[in-house]
């Protein structure tokens, strides 16, 4: 048997990879975290499957139901939101596999960010402005941050910054970032991206933080913070600029 780490997109059911969609439907047994992950996603399941939310279970219980499985033969399909290399949660089911011997494949999802992005018709990356993303949170009540990835070190960069599990922690992205970036620098927070009730709320690093009360959001959401949410005046980037010649586009003879 065989462990799928699947990677269900945001939200949307529809985003979902074709190989991971292929999986749920042939797999006997599916496991999905339920608080991210639609049941509209692990509808496609056999419908003998053992299908079960993994949201309110513990480590433990989970690595019990992968167990049972593995004893039957049974190929499993571990569901996680957005890609399972982010924020997944993934790495210490893994490393509890590898103990026990119980091999896994890991199937790419599109992560929260790069969906966001699209429903914004945003590119991160423009020329002059911005060309890195940096992926990261805060800490709150989970797992604290290693040393050298707050958010003043990271802002120092002045690149597009994309900042998870943070919604409520806006007074720390205010404070660290706003002597970097400025506080009239944008700032969209991106909330349950893919799901029926996605919303965006824009603002800058001077008054986010009020919106974002207003509004009520509490989880499952996103924060950009970058100029390439206010710049329109760019420079054309060099891949398809015709003076600059490359392999696939070769110098016109005179």
């Amino acid at each position: 048997m065989t462990v799928y780490f699947i990677g269900a997109g945001p939200g949307d059911p529809d985003l979902i990879t074709v190989k991971g969609q292929r999986l749920i439907a042939e797999c006997p047994v599916c496991l999905f975290a339920g608080s991210l992950v639609p049941e509209a996603i692990v509808a496609g399941a056999p419908a003998d499957a053992d299908v079960r939310d993994t949201a309110p279970m513990h480590l433990d219980e989970i690595i019990a139901l992968i167990v049972e499985a593995h004893e039957k033969g049974q190929d499993v399909s571990r569901v996680h939101s957005g890609d399972p290399s982010i924020y997944g949660a993934t790495a210490e089911q893994i490393r509890r596999l590898n103990d026990l011997k119980i091999p896994f494949e890991i199937i790419p999802g599109v992560p929260a960010f790069a969906a966001a992005a699209a429903a914004l018709g945003q590119e991160l990356t423009v020329p002059e402005v911005a060309q890195s993303i940096v992926l990261t949170r805060t800490s709150m009540k989970s797992t604290g941050m290693p040393e050298g990835e707050d958010l003043a070190t990271l802002g120092a960069s002045r690149a597009t910054l994309a900042i998870h599990l943070s919604v409520r922690n806006l007074l720390l992205v205010e404070r660290e970032l706003t002597p970097l970036y400025g506080a009239d620098c944008p700032v969209v927070v991106a909330y349950r991206v893919g799901w029926p009730d996605q919303a965006f709320i824009f603002g800058t690093l001077a008054d986010i933080r009020d919106k974002v009360r207003a509004s009520k959001l509490t989880r499952t959401a996103l924060i950009f913070v970058g100029r390439v949410f206010e710049k329109t005046e760019f420079p054309d980037s060099a891949l398809y600029d015709e003076a600059i010649p490359h392999i696939l586009r070769p110098k016109k003879r005179a």
